[in-house]
């Protein structure tokens, strides 16, 4: 059993409110001691993080790591590899791969592939509805036992309101969550980017906010009928985060993830047709990306996502209408969430709670003794941060086969000098 000494760093733990100089000590894959060592501990080895920030490992409730079926595009390894890189040791997999997570088989296959790699923690969300078709339930207790945390239909509009609401019926009934990005089926069908005037002026075909609320009524009444728990993914528009509010008012099990892009980026940015800014959900208006950073803040948002979709340049390289939407964000997730909290003032321990903590409890009670705090006697999943360190995005900074983003050619604050998993240094920046 390998011990490590980790010696001045600035322990940050947005669980419990601590910031302070500690030194933390490492038993295999536990924290046996945070600011005093145990009785006989002598370490095999000790890290030096003067100068550094310790975190609690990230944890990314949307990372598209395009294995099994998209391989030329990445691979498990590559973007686990990236998400070390940006300090997120705990990833959330939607279940649109090809062949599409719905088989208990498949899930074992990721979960064993993830072991043999032995790097970032891998949560797979399953299908909801066999094929994503929307047609027939999956068995969601065998998919379950193979390693699913939760039941969704990625960006597949589910169009028939029965098989919603059997999907969650069933979910009540046996304790599941799902987690579903709202979007009505027609309204905005063939859009590609946010309703309104700039849309418009582009000639872009609009995808209005009316899409996002209309099914979020649809959700919140049958919640209303059925008392399943609920996820709302990537949720775009200040409308749709009124409703979310009050929902939770009345009592309803809801929660809810933002899109990192959606912190910082409106509809005026897709310029002169940037495919970068290509994205699913749309780049919505100034109001909008307003009211996402209001609700970051009075915690009507429970976290932040990278949204991690790695897109090759022959499908990203086209007219903008004509590009596959995604980016790449896994690196970019907590340097971008610092941006966000030096831009509006929002306390470092409480932004960070949105990419560690609050997204943990999201994932449930069976999955947050594993990540998102450091805690004695828990996981030692840790990223040591140079938070003053500034770096500058390009496709060499990037350890992810997808370099495509927004944010190209930008200066972010936060530098991931070192990452552990389960007590072991998974990536260390030269």
């Amino acid at each position: 059993m390998i011990k490590l000494h980790i010696r001045g760093g600035r322990v940050i733990d947005p669980a419990s409110g601590l910031d302070a100089s500690h030194d933390i000590y490492i038993a295999g894959d536990r924290i046996v001691g945070l600011g005093q060592a145990p009785a006989d501990f002598t370490p095999d080895r000790a890290i030096d993080a003067s100068g550094l920030a310790v975190l609690p490992g990230l944890v990314d409730l949307a990372a598209r790591l395009r294995e099994p079926g998209f391989e030329y595009r990445a691979t498990l390894e590559s973007e686990m590899h990236a998400a070390l890189a940006g300090g997120v040791t705990s990833l959330v997999l939607p279940p649109d791969t090809d062949p599409t997570l719905d088989e208990p088989g498949l899930i074992e296959m990721l979960k064993h592939r993830a072991r043999q790699l032995n790097l970032a923690r891998l949560y797979p969300l399953g299908a909801m509805t066999i094929g994503l078709k929307g047609e027939r339930l999956t068995e969601m207790g065998q998919l379950t036992a193979a390693g699913c945390v939760a039941f969704s239909q990625a960006e597949v509009v589910l169009q028939d309101t029965n098989v919603l609401l059997r999907a969650m019926q069933y979910a009540h009934t046996f304790g599941y969550s799902l987690w579903l990005r709202p979007q009505d089926p027609w309204l905005g069908r063939d859009g590609v980017a946010a309703s309104g005037h700039y849309a418009a002026r582009l000639g872009l075909a609009g995808i209005p906010a009316e899409a996002e609320t209309i099914a979020l009524h649809t959700l919140f009444e049958l919640q209303r009928i059925t008392g399943a728990r609920l996820h709302l993914c990537r949720l775009s528009s200040a409308a749709g985060l009124e409703l979310v509010r009050r929902a939770r008012a009345e009592g309803l099990p809801v929660t809810c993830d933002v899109g990192i892009h959606h912190v910082h980026l409106i509809d005026l940015d897709i310029g002169y047709f940037d495919a970068h800014c290509r994205l699913i959900p749309p780049l919505r208006s100034q109001r909008d990306r307003d009211a996402i950073r209001a609700a970051l803040a009075d915690g009507t948002i429970d976290a932040i996502c990278s949204d991690h979709t790695p897109v090759d340049d022959d499908s990203k390289l086209l007219p903008f209408s004509e590009a596959e939407p995604g980016a790449t964000g896994l690196e970019l997730l907590l340097s971008l969430t610092l941006k966000w909290a030096a831009e509006t003032g929002t306390p470092l321990v409480q932004a960070l709670a949105r990419i560690t903590q609050r997204p943990a409890q999201v994932l449930g009670s069976g999955v947050l003794a594993s990540c998102g705090r450091l805690v004695l006697g828990g996981t030692a999943d840790l990223a040591l941060v140079d938070l003053e360190a500034m770096w500058r995005v390009d496709a060499d900074s990037l350890t992810s086969q997808g370099k495509h983003t927004p944010f190209l050619g930008y200066e972010l604050p936060g530098q991931v000098r070192q990452t552990l998993v389960g007590g072991q240094v998974v990536f260390a920046r030269s």
